[in-house]
């Protein structure tokens, strides 16, 4: 297990800094130079000039590569071009929103699609099992973003519940206030991630229905629930949990993109608006983090994965 976790964390240091690699050069392909962030329409030779000495973009690309890198050895993001703020404290500032709005999500996402799993199995045959099964393929095909205009217009426009964007200035100082601006979103990210979610759980409980060693356990004088909680939890487990990392990361890279449905001050907006002005220090720190992110979640996820099934961690060390 030791030899495994030191090989899945080089694995993680080397993805990362394969991925700063690649999102240098993709913004440095991309048309236009980032010091016109800095300059107006009618800017003088000797302003542009100023302005490509000032953000760098007059230097060779492996100079440029060498200074951005080293600055996030340092854990330094740089600044922005516009507002010449700091990267790191403002993305930090973001992430207040966008860290509860992904793990609530994904937590209700979790509890809803164990349950409605488990029943689309163990009911299959039945018409409430189908049309579960039923519901959650339509909701894979349904875009978030357009369910959260549906609720927009369900609860906020019609009935008035809920806010239809927007966030406390004072972020988590009224946890309540906070929760009932984050309430729509919540609700669009788990009814999104509840359809993709319980199609797993389905399809892994209906192995362990299955299964030689439930029916074993069963014919032993176990009964269902005993059999299902010694034997089945585990074994339908394992292949669920590698699939919650994905589905966490999908989450997180999901509240991003709902967050500019509904006008939240978290790291979507941000993105959007630093893309918008050609912002690259806010665009490449954004885009790292969220790539450490994913990438720390996946590894968790491995981890996680080979401490519940005794298989993997004796395949990993050579017993197997």
């Amino acid at each position: 297990m030791i030899t495994y976790l030191l090989r899945r964390f080089a694995f993680l240091v080397i993805s990362l800094l394969l991925a700063m690699v690649v999102i240098f050069l993709l913004l440095r392909l991309l048309p236009g130079d980032p010091a016109n962030a800095l300059l107006s329409v009618n800017a003088t030779p000797e302003q542009i000039a100023a302005a490509q000495e000032q953000v760098g973009s007059n230097l060779p690309l492996g100079e440029q590569f060498l200074t951005w890198f080293g600055d996030m050895l340092s854990l330094n993001l740089g600044s922005s071009f516009i507002s010449s703020l700091p990267v790191g404290p403002e993305i930090m500032s973001r992430l207040a929103v966008t860290v509860p709005l992904t793990l609530i999500s994904f937590t209700l996402a979790l509890v809803l699609s164990l349950f409605v799993g488990f029943i689309a199995a163990w009911k299959a045959n039945t018409w409430y099992g189908a049309g579960l099964s039923a519901l959650s393929q339509l909701g894979i095909a349904v875009p978030a973003f357009w369910v959260g205009i549906l609720l927009v217009s369900a609860f906020s426009v019609n009935l008035r519940w809920f806010p239809s964007g927007g966030f406390p200035r004072d972020d988590w100082a009224d946890p309540a206030a906070a929760l009932h601006s984050l309430a729509l979103p919540i609700f669009t990210i788990t009814i999104v991630m509840t359809a993709s979610i319980s199609r797993y759980v389905r399809s892994a409980t209906l192995d362990v229905l299955g299964s030689d060693f439930l029916r074993s356990a069963r014919a032993l004088g176990s009964g269902f629930r005993e059999a299902m909680w010694r034997h089945g939890l585990r074994n339908g487990s394992v292949p669920v949990i590698s699939i919650l990392g994905i589905e966490l990361a999908t989450t997180f890279l999901g509240a991003v993109v709902v967050e500019s449905v509904f006008n939240l001050p978290g790291l979507g907006t941000m993105l959007l608006k630093a893309i918008a002005q050609h912002d690259y220090p806010n665009i490449q720190g954004i885009l790292l983090i969220s790539t450490f992110v994913v990438l720390v979640i996946g590894f968790i996820a491995d981890i996680v994965q080979r401490l519940v099934d005794p298989r993997l961690r004796g395949s990993v060390s050579g017993n197997r």
